[in-house]
């Protein structure tokens, strides 16, 4: 009988208990699994019955003690292992014969309070001889795993089905690995090979094309990471929130889908790259966040979303240190519904839960206030979902992120359309190949969507503009279309505002600031020489645009232009016209390597080439420009003041 090193563990006490203690030659016909013994010499007696039954002897082997009580037993085949090498210059008169023949039937008895005890049946996943994923089990479990259900759910399932863990036959993370070889299995190096036949080309075509890509222990793809040039000068322009979502997996592979998606200066999404994940561990995310931060130039976000996931948020701490962790609200309403049923859905816990959820709460009084009023009149103390909730309250609640910009994203329908774009892929059984150029189609469509609304800003002007004038005339100059809307909402809302001056003294001056329909009331703190503001409600600090509140006090105060040092540059219609790279950035310098420099000119190249081929006009400039600086680059060669003179007519002529 063969028993492996780790066959059989301890179990608790209060186990229903067989003694052994006048046991037979004849009655032992087989050891049962759930057996005990109350003796090292039961236990040895019945395992040598059990030898002697079926014609082979045992000897002790391996005993394990602590503070002098023996906690483990092993008993072996008296023909297990080998005899130990002899040195032939050792001359005996007499040799002993060699019975050892490797021979690996053995047992292990676990010692627990005086009991000797062998696994129960409820522990038979955890014998590892005895564990095994049956075709048919691991037919359900691909199927399940093809079409979007993780490996954990799918063991779940097939536990209910079989009324029980123990009647499974394997453990959950035998599931986890059955499924990790099958998508090896699946992932042929031809595959393998064409994406990277892909990217290559991708890269003779896109000089500041990015790809990398992890394998794993057999040579095979496990994740990979890829953006083109535009995605780089998109982030360099709108890189400041990042929502980073793991919710898509293919069918075929059963692979994470993960884009990087930011918000542009028409309020749209917009692709920062894409990465292709096998697993969702610690050691994954921190991999794929330091190849995002090296394609990016090493620029952290200011903000970064994502759903509920503890490897990530680990991978997070450790890779984005600059950046303010944040829980995509979307995901958090979806996983109430699922986690709340039953209370879910009723009137007033829905709008107590949603006043925190999505920053009703002007400050974080009023936010436990409320909070603590939700749990006591729905009877939710207990409630082990909205504990965990309540304990990372500054990653979801925007009342705790009012001084750090997050774009404020708190609306579902930004993670709602970038859903709809991805969702195709779960639906399909593309191949990666296929799933690759699915993004970058999608990704172009993005792009056209940004040229129509840039025609549109510089082709179109708001309605109301002239009947007002003043600050709301400004606003529609620097702002685009979709930014200029929400600016003046703000501006009509504050137009019905009462506003009171509290205090003043000598520049500064305090207002009050409240409406008829509501009994909160805004302070707002304005320097009338600096034209400085501030308002409790932090809007600007939040999306980088002013509130109702400092619009009325400027309206009270007869400011009628943006003062610049509020006026975003990321929301203007002018948002990627900034130089990707300073002058300075250009000069060497002791810390400057060929690489570095390499990467800022190929930046500002990229930058130039992708404005001046929107036409033939373009393109002729560009490329007058470009000889006449080639030549003064070949002719100034070593020449440090002419060098940096070529430095300056390079960013005149972009």
């Amino acid at each position: 009988m063969d028993f492996s090193k780790n066959d059989f563990v301890a179990v608790g006490d209060n186990d229903k208990r067989e003694s052994f203690e006048n046991v037979t030659l004849g009655e032992c016909d087989e050891i049962k699994i759930g057996m005990q013994v109350k003796s090292e010499e039961e236990t040895y007696n019945l395992y040598n019955q059990y030898a002697l039954k079926r014609g082979f002897s045992i000897r002790k082997a391996v005993k394990r003690e602590y503070n002098g009580v023996i906690r483990q037993r092993e008993f072996v085949c008296s023909k297990q292992g080998f005899k130990e090498f002899e040195d032939p210059s050792n001359v005996k008169k007499y040799y002993n014969l060699d019975v050892r023949t490797g021979c690996r039937a053995r047992i292990r008895f676990d010692v627990k309070n005086d009991i000797w005890k062998f696994a129960t049946p409820e522990e038979r996943c955890n014998l590892r001889s005895g564990r095994k994923v049956l075709p048919a089990h691991g037919n359900i479990i691909s199927t399940m795993v093809s079409s979007g259900i993780k490996a954990t759910k799918s063991y779940s399932f097939l536990s209910k089905e079989l009324g029980g863990a123990n009647n499974v036959g394997f453990s959950r993370r035998d599931c986890h690995n059955f499924v990790q070889t099958k998508r090896k299995e699946i992932m042929e190096a031809g595959d393998g090979q064409s994406i990277i036949n892909h990217f290559k080309e991708k890269q003779s075509e896109d000089p500041m094309f990015f790809y990398s890509v992890q394998v794993d222990q057999d040579n095979r793809i496990a994740n990979f990471f890829w953006r083109d040039g535009r995605s780089k000068l998109d982030y360099d322009s709108f890189g400041d929130v990042v929502i980073f979502d793991t919710t898509y997996r293919t069918n075929k592979y059963n692979l994470i889908c993960a884009p990087f998606v930011g918000i542009n200066h028409h309020w749209n999404n917009v692709l920062f790259g894409c990465a292709f994940l096998s697993n969702e561990t610690t050691q994954s995310f921190i991999w794929l966040f330091e190849t995002f931060l090296t394609a990016m130039g090493g620029r952290q976000p200011k903000s970064i979303f994502t759903d509920q996931d503890q490897a990530m948020a680990n991978a997070i701490n450790m890779v984005f240190s600059e950046s303010r962790h944040r829980l995509c609200l979307w995901h958090i309403s979806k996983n109430a519904q699922k986690n709340l049923v039953g209370i879910y859905g009723v009137p007033d816990f829905n709008q107590r839960f949603n006043h925190c959820l999505y920053g009703g709460c002007l400050n974080e009084t009023e936010f436990e206030s409320t909070w603590s009023k939700m749990i006591e009149m729905h009877n939710l103390k207990d409630n082990t979902w909205l504990n965990r909730l309540y304990q990372i309250r500054e990653k979801w609640c925007p009342t705790f992120n009012l001084d750090f910009f997050s774009a404020k994203m708190k609306s579902i329908q930004r993670s709602e359309s970038t859903n709809s774009v991805f969702h195709q892929i779960m639906k399909t059984s593309m191949s990666l190949i296929e799933v690759i150029k699915f993004y970058e189609e999608k990704a172009a469509q993005m792009r056209q969507d940004e040229i129509n609304e840039d025609f549109r800003c510089k082709n179109c002007a708001p309605g109301k503009v002239h009947k007002h004038g003043g600050i709301l005339s400004h606003a529609a100059k620097v702002y685009t279309l979709a930014l200029f809307g929400m600016f003046e909402e703000e501006f009509d809302s504050g137009m019905g505002l009462n506003c009171v001056e509290t205090n003043h003294s000598e520049d500064n001056f305090t207002y009050s600031l409240s409406s008829g329909e509501s009994r909160r009331i805004h302070i707002v703190h304005f320097n009338r020489a600096e034209l400085s503001i501030c308002c409790d409600c932090k809007l600007f600090e939040t999306l980088g645009l002013l509130c109702c509140h400092a619009l009325r006090v400027f309206l009270v105060n007869n400011v009628n232009n943006i003062p610049d040092k509020y006026i975003s540059s990321r929301w203007t219609k002018d948002a990627k016209k900034r130089l990707c790279c300073s002058v300075d950035s250009f000069k060497s310098n002791e810390k400057s390597t060929h690489v570095l420099r390499m990467s800022n000119l190929s930046l500002l190249w990229y930058k130039c080439c992708d404005m001046a081929a929107l036409s033939d006009h373009g393109t002729k400039i560009a490329m007058d420009s470009l000889s006449e600086l080639l030549c003064k680059l070949e002719k100034s060669s070593g020449d440090t003041n002419k060098m940096e003179d070529i430095d300056q007519s390079l960013i005149r002529h972009m």
